[in-house]
């Protein structure tokens, strides 16, 4: 993997299916965890219980259990969901911040059991104390999808 690039977890479609996520209302949040246990698309039952024991240091500006996206949105247009969010991630530069994300989980905090969506390689390790934290989400969105018969 490179730094930037998106894996949704597999059972994600799992989950749609069994109707946990309402991507349209739920709030979803982006856990930052370290290299202790990297994610797999594989991951049996991703949740965010499995990944926030690698969570990284909340010392600085960074939140326990994740940054909450703000500009979250789902929509579709000509047989083609997208879920998206215009509002980007930042985190100020902080001297006591964690200095080891590698990686960020996509989790719904809405969802009882925190269902995890899917992971983005951060190329870490990201410092927030050597500097901005930005992650700004590809902007065909952060999931795309079609449905063909």
């Amino acid at each position: 993997m490179a730094r930037g690039d998106w894996t949704t977890f597999e059972e994600f479609s799992v989950d749609l299916g069994n109707g946990v996520h309402n991507l349209g209302s739920d709030q979803l949040k982006l856990l930052l965890i370290d290299n202790t246990t990297p994610p797999t698309a594989a991951d049996a039952t991703p949740r965010l219980a499995d990944y926030v024991g690698n969570e990284v240091s909340t010392a600085g500006g960074y939140p326990a259990n994740g940054i909450a996206l703000t500009g979250e949105a789902f929509a579709e247009a000509g047989g083609v969901a997208t879920l998206d969010d215009t509002g980007n991630i930042s985190l100020a530069q902080d001297g006591s911040g964690f200095t080891d994300a590698y990686w960020g989980i996509l989790y719904n905090d809405t969802a009882a059991a925190d269902q995890a969506i899917g992971f983005v390689d951060l190329g870490g390790p990201v410092s927030e104390q050597a500097g901005v934290i930005s992650i700004t989400w590809n902007a065909g969105g952060i999931l795309t999808g079609t449905i063909t018969s």
